[in-house]
């Protein structure tokens, strides 16, 4: 099972695992760092959330499938607008914290344009014929 998850990463494009490995991972686990921060622990359980839920996915379907997706958008999207909202509050934010936000906030807006067109592909796959189907 683990083997078919690998390999399934391991057939994305290249610059998709760079991205899922070196940024879009750690950039999503660096909010524990601060969890002293306004909505730093609300932030992480859900930069975290968007993650982990994608382990059962992965378990299940054995790949990287379309529907990882989904967690992204139900956990980063209210997220993405709650850091919007802190970057635009006025509130005094210790500048690494605020540098921070500005990069998980252009991060996961990135993530979840790509994330919204592999949703949909991967609903519309569910509705199509069952010989054309993605799990």
């Amino acid at each position: 099972m683990l083997l078919d998850i690998w390999t399934s990463f391991r057939n994305l494009p290249l610059w998709v695992q760079i991205w899922v490995s070196f940024i879009l991972v750690p950039v999503n686990l660096i909010p524990l760092a601060f969890l002293d921060q306004p909505l730093g622990v609300l932030i992480a359980v859900l930069a975290i959330a968007g993650m982990a839920f994608n382990l059962p996915i992965m378990l299940v379907t054995r790949s990287m499938s379309g529907a990882m997706a989904l967690p992204h958008i139900v956990f980063w999207t209210p997220m993405v607008v709650i850091v919007i909202g802190l970057l635009l509050s006025g509130a005094e934010l210790p500048s690494t914290y605020l540098g921070f936000l500005v990069i998980l906030f252009v991060v996961d807006v990135i993530s979840l344009a790509f994330d919204i067109r592999d949703a949909a592909r991967w609903l519309a796959n569910k509705k199509a014929p069952a010989n054309r189907r993605e799990l």
